[in-house]
């Protein structure tokens, strides 16, 4: 019987975890910091590693080539910071349903109809009203797509309780097929872009003669909206109450239908704005990738910031300068561009993930026969 039991116990000690999880009350903000700035450090090391080994240039190199990406010249200078105008606009828009708990992935089609109202603006109507008409009807058009497109998964998770993750997911593609309808209609060519010399009319005007720079000021000013009406007003208020628990919303007297209809109008809102910004200010183009995939790194970027609006801007920041200055890398060795995403998702492994330990402790388990030999090692040495 004691060996069986012995044997039991040394079961049940094989059974048990390492490692216990458990969630953190919370870190002092130098502390929470301390662990980002380690994951950053270490996706670096990590990176320059890699790249040493595919390209044979040593990791300071590699750090100025990535560096001369961003912010080589001027050009290139404007077109980070127009990159991260744009990327930190789509997370704005994104943060409000995510701090509601509205599982919004549809940022990308929410961009891409408001690129195709404005693009039908100014295809039908260009040339036909004077240019400042046409780009205040430009958009209400891109600003009121957005809105619609953020408001039919809204209605339906209101009224019938619909999964809104895969709704909005799903209307991704329904915006990809409108504009590659539209692509078909206005260029019989068939070409798979609708350029310059068809969207000739309603360019909004460049600001001191450079076209990005009206762009930037605008998502600037609207991060600073957001960051008030998120914490000081009483929609913020009501966003964060339903985001915590519906029923303790509803017990209060929150409308939570009015708050999800309010918050997706708003969302989609901005997202058709950024849609105007990239067909009507920079690009004056229209494709089924015009927005680059940023309706989809927008949601990390709201994540890594904890939907601070404020955080935002700078991992907006981090993230284009990481995709820029990886791009440049595989540029200059001569490698296959799918080693700048590579680079840029490992990079973003790192930096999501530390926010696992930022969250969560891990308790070394004192049963696991681990630690229970260590004791008993240290008990014979004393």
């Amino acid at each position: 019987m004691p060996e069986q039991n012995m044997q039991g116990q040394a079961e049940q000690k094989k059974r048990q975890p390492l490692f216990h999880m458990i969630k953190r009350n919370s870190l002092p903000l130098w502390h929470s910091v301390a662990i980002r700035a380690a994951a950053i450090l270490l996706a670096f090391v990590f990176t320059g590693i890699l790249t040493l080994l595919f390209t044979g240039k040593d990791p300071i190199r590699i750090a100025a080539i990535m560096f001369d990406g961003a912010f080589g010249n001027s050009l290139r200078t404007w077109v980070t910071f127009q990159n991260v105008a744009v990327l930190l606009c789509i997370s704005l828009a994104l943060t409000p349903a995510f701090k509601m708990r509205f599982w919004n992935t549809g940022g990308e089609g929410q961009v891409l109809i408001g690129c195709l109202a404005t693009a039908t603006c100014m295809f039908t109507l260009g040339g036909k009203l004077p240019d400042w008409l046409l780009i205040m009807i430009m958009t209400v058009a891109a600003i009121g797509a957005g809105i619609l497109w953020g408001l039919i998964p809204a209605i339906f998770k209101a009224r019938f309780g619909a999964n809104e993750t895969l709704f909005t997911l799903m209307m991704n593609y329904i915006a990809i097929q409108f504009v590659e309808f539209f692509l078909k209609v206005a260029d019989k060519s068939g070409s798979n872009t609708v350029g310059p010399n068809l969207l000739s009319h309603g360019w909004i005007p460049a600001l001191f003669g450079e076209k990005y720079l009206l762009n930037i000021l605008l998502v600037a000013v609207l991060t600073v909206l957001m960051y008030i009406y998120l914490k000081y007003s009483k929609h913020g208020y009501e966003i964060s109450v339903v985001g915590e628990s519906e029923n303790t919303a509803r017990y209060i007297g929150v409308n939570v239908k009015r708050v999800i209809l309010r918050t997706m109008a708003l969302s989609g809102g901005i997202c058709g704005f950024v849609g105007l910004m990239l067909v009507g200010a920079t690009s004056h183009s229209i494709d089924t990738n015009l927005a680059g995939g940023y309706g989809f790194t927008g949601i990390m970027v709201a994540w890594l910031a904890q939907f601070n609006p404020l955080v935002m801007t700078f991992a907006s920041l981090l993230i284009v300068f990481l995709q820029r200055g990886a791009g440049e890398v595989s540029t200059v060795a001569g490698l296959n561009q799918s080693f700048s995403d590579i680079v840029t998702g490992i990079l973003l492994f790192f930096i999501i993930g530390c926010e696992f330990f930022i969250r969560y402790q891990l308790i070394p388990n004192r049963e696991h026969k681990f630690f229970a030999k260590k004791q008993t090692q240290e008990e014979q040495v004393q």
